[in-house]
């Protein structure tokens, strides 16, 4: 099938209604290719208990744009062309081709990260890949239901010639050309992340208040390294903060910051693994201003406290 370009339709608070179907877990295996990176979503739907009034059997919708879809199966099984019905904005599995209870979709499509202009799902920042999913970019990885009421567990195994290979949560384990993660706690598609190229890892360490070790890590460009000390003094200033203020503890064996050149926002609070524009991270001295040392102190400490406020507890819609 051949990608397709789209305008992003309109969407409307009166049109709200729950999910058809929930995901319990997602597998994803990036090959990574400036023109052709290979995406392969394994995940785990079951029938939302919540839309018993939704008539019966339901259809599978997912989010996509601008993807090429290579490959579909159910439960191992591969989907015939007449199962499905692709669109500029998603596809759709009909409800024949679907097991009454659960099931897993499996997908692989591919994208073209330096084609993507738009900063906006994965695309390539002078080298590095680099992903950007609020509000509506994961659709334009893989087929999903791109919506912050769909929250599951991710494992991401990232292969490709870039020395560092990251995501969210946990490092399972890595190799030359490859690394394997895992998020455990359930988040929505647009705090997915991934960032892989040439980085250096400026590191610290922080004992949550239970006698957690937690490694800390901003990655930036070979040469940045110096200029991290004030962004990582603020973020264990967070990090203790959040424990005394409101008992909130973080839950990860590392947090991560990225520092990215390109990026549409000031930073984002992906879980885990949070991805900056490099002037609100870097500062020197010898030129940044007291307002580039508040501005660092305080967007750190905002996309810290997310881990919990927007990332483990988040909006049901884009209108909340």
């Amino acid at each position: 099938m051949s990608r397709v370009e789209a305008e992003t339709p309109k969407v409307r608070l009166s049109d709200y209604a729950p999910p058809d179907f929930l995901v319990d877990r997602v597998a994803l295996r990036f090959r990574l290719d400036p023109g052709a990176t290979r995406v392969t979503a394994r995940i785990a739907f079951r029938p939302n208990p919540d839309r018993r009034e939704a008539p019966a059997p339901r259809d599978l919708r997912l989010d996509g744009r601008n993807l090429v879809l290579h490959a579909a199966r159910i439960d191992g099984a591969a989907l015939p062309p007449e199962a499905l019905r692709q669109g500029p904005e998603g596809l759709t599995v009909a409800a024949a081709w679907l097991p009454e209870g659960g099931f897993v979709w499996e997908a692989e499509t591919e994208i073209a990260p330096e084609a993507n202009s738009a900063l906006e799902g994965l695309y390539i920042s002078r080298g590095m890949y680099c992903t950007q999913c609020e509000a509506q970019g994961f659709r334009k990885i893989t087929f999903y239901p791109d919506r912050p009421d769909v929250m599951a567990p991710f494992r991401v195994r990232i292969e490709g010639d870039a020395p560092v290979l990251l995501s969210n949560g946990n490092l399972l384990g890595q190799g030359p050309g490859w690394a394997e993660w895992e998020d455990p706690f359930p988040k929505p598609s647009y705090l997915f992340a991934l960032v892989a190229g040439d980085l250096r890892a400026v590191e610290d360490r922080f004992t949550t208040r239970s006698g957690r070790d937690v490694l800390l890590q901003i990655w930036v460009r070979p040469g940045d390294e110096p200029r991290c000390g004030y962004a990582m003094d603020a973020l264990k200033r967070a990090m203790a903060w959040d424990e005394t203020e409101y008992g909130r503890e973080y839950d990860l064996d590392r947090f991560m910051i990225v520092v990215v050149d390109d990026f549409n926002a000031g930073a984002m609070e992906n879980k885990g693994l949070n991805v900056f524009n490099s002037r609100y991270v870097l500062a020197s001295p010898d030129t940044a201003t007291d307002s580039d040392y508040k501005s660092i102190e305080a967007i750190v400490a905002h996309e810290y406290f997310h881990n919990w406020t927007g990332n483990r507890i988040t909006c049901r819609d884009w209108f909340q």
